[in-house]
């Protein structure tokens, strides 16, 4: 690639994302497309490979406020979309852009490629130490897990340093030597004017490292899925389907570089007994007909702890909501919510004796009181 096609080549285009994007989504996007695209989930795609290396550089430098900024000052002064040329058959701008790579001056008297060196100069910098990868994985809490918190065991696989040649991809007993065509650097520059571009190098594929007789475990690659139990503590009040992002306890880093992430989807199972709304707990509780009509005291469970007693007001409907404060999940500050108690007003199947009695004179003594006339009223009014 030419140093003209690499200046006009559009990063954001690559990544995805518009020219105003802030840092957090270019990165958030970064990783989507990383993992789709990386050669350990494309094993063997050539064309997924070469994406993920356009991602990794589009990245690399817009990433970098600095070198975003020099990205952008080189792509404005080229003009959006690509450089211009204002001999025959150009648009007219008036410049030739063979004249910057021909030892063309700037005003302050340095080469264009002092302008930019910053940007595309990169061709001695040692390979650079590289992040984990983030790991995701699963798992289930009981109901009351996941309202008071729990340390769980979780038992992940992950690409690490691999264990039989440590990390160097070399058969035990051969180490790998330095490649000669890089020297050691994982990149290649490419001089033209005075721009100089650097490339992953393809004979070591950018570790700087050549390695003639492969470890049999990891194939010379120096990386080798590795499986770990570690305990993990989810927070009180987790909500069902909650992501849980645990920082530096994904997959470990290449050459000194920090760990990744470890993203822990929860999932909670039910309850026989109690619900939830948000940081409140739910309950239904049965109450009897005298008691919703005469009101008393009700003896309520709550979820851990002792039983609490609430006043059941005379004259109760169906599907009244009491509330008991401070029984129900926990927040993240610590305090809990309530716990929200439906009533449900029970009619006994069969009804005899003496009980049978007394709500034949109940209905004769209310015999005036149609609980239905407003319906009709209102029907008749419609």
């Amino acid at each position: 690639m030419s140093t003209k096609d690499y200046v006009e080549k559009d990063y954001y285009k690559v990544l995805g994302v518009p020219k105003d994007a802030t840092t957090a989504e270019i990165k958030k996007t970064y990783r989507k497309l990383a993992r789709e695209f990386h050669p350990d989930a494309n094993k063997g795609d050539t064309k997924a490979e070469d994406r993920f290396k356009d991602i990794s550089e589009a990245y690399d430098v817009l990433s970098d406020d600095k070198r975003r900024k020099e990205y952008d000052e080189a792509r404005s002064l080229f003009g959006a979309g690509g450089m211009r040329s204002g001999g025959p058959g150009g648009n007219g701008y008036g410049f030739d852009f063979g004249d910057l790579f021909n030892g063309s001056q700037t005003s302050s008297g340095g080469g264009i490629g002092d302008v930019f060196g910053g940007l595309f100069n990169r061709g001695g910098r040692q390979a650079q130490p590289r992040r984990g990868a983030d790991v995701e994985t699963e798992v289930t809490l009981s109901f009351e897990e996941a309202v008071d918190g729990a340390t769980v065991p979780l038992r992940m696989t992950s690409q690490a340093a691999c264990r039989v040649c440590s990390g160097t991809g070399a058969k035990a007993g051969t180490t790998p030597r330095v490649c000669p065509t890089c020297v050691g650097a994982g990149t290649v520059s490419r001089g033209q004017g005075a721009f100089a571009l650097s490339d992953p190098c393809r004979d070591c594929k950018g570790r700087g490292m050549i390695v003639d007789e492969p470890c049999t475990e990891c194939h010379g690659s120096g990386r080798a899925s590795s499986a770990r139990t570690m305990q993990v503590r989810i927070p009180a009040g987790v909500q069902d389907a909650q992501r849980i992002r645990l920082k530096a306890k994904g997959a470990q880093g290449e050459r000194g570089g920090q760990p990744g992430d470890l993203y822990v989807t929860v999932h909670v199972s039910s309850h026989p007994v109690f619900g939830r709304k948000g940081d409140n707990l739910t309950v239904t509780v049965p109450v009897s007909f005298p008691e919703a009509a005469l009101g008393g005291t009700i003896e309520v469970p709550t979820l851990n702890g002792p039983a609490v007693k609430l006043r059941l007001p005379a004259g109760s409907a169906n599907g009244l909501t009491l509330r008991a404060r401070g029984k129900g999940a926990t927040r993240k500050d610590g305090t809990r919510g309530d716990l929200l108690v439906t009533v449900e007003v029970t009619v006994p199947p069969e009804t005899s004796g003496e009980a049978l009695s007394a709500l034949e004179q109940y209905r004769d003594a209310t015999a005036s009181e149609d609980p239905r006339a407003a319906l009709f009223k209102a029907a008749e009014g419609a």
